[in-house]
């Protein structure tokens, strides 16, 4: 089986997506974190002393996306042509839901980018909730979605 990122002498590279078409690519990743009764009524009553956790974890998904290809070696620098981030309040959980929603025209696809930025807006709500409940989870963190490339779509 021929591994796209090594070369003939089996060192890393990145793939050469220089001759691939450029699509309209979007990528829909989301995950979960569950938390305290006490952490979760901390959150949605916006009285953390950090500041606003949700909207802070947006921004942070977002930083996040942007930021891939610096955190995941063999992930292309790319032109992001928009993000979009939501966050679902889970009160049987209790916990939130953030689904990151990543676009580009390009070459190449932006699954890692919307999983990324899922993972990094997760991290930033235990961050800031981390002096109420230590024990949060952070879970499935899944690609829910994927369009355009030659691979094709993909819908969980």
């Amino acid at each position: 089986m021929d591994l796209t990122h090594l070369d003939e002498q089996d060192r890393p590279k990145m793939v050469d997506v220089s001759a691939k078409d450029d699509t309209q690519r979007v990528a829909v990743a989301s995950g979960m974190i569950t938390m305290s009764q006490e952490a979760f009524t901390n959150v949605v009553n916006n009285e953390n002393k950090k500041g606003p956790v949700l909207q802070t974890a947006v921004i942070a998904a977002i930083m996040g996306t942007k930021k891939t290809p610096e955190l995941i070696p063999m992930c292309h620098p790319l032109l992001l042509s928009g993000i979009n981030c939501d966050v679902e309040q889970l009160d049987e959980l209790p916990g939130f839901r953030l689904t990151v929603t990543a676009k580009l025209s390009g070459q190449t696809g932006v699954e890692m980018e919307a999983l990324t930025g899922v993972s990094v807006g997760l991290l930033t709500i235990y961050d800031m909730v981390k002096a109420i409940d230590k024990g949060m989870v952070i879970s499935n963190i899944q690609l829910e979605s994927k369009s355009g490339g030659k691979s094709g779509d993909f819908r969980r």
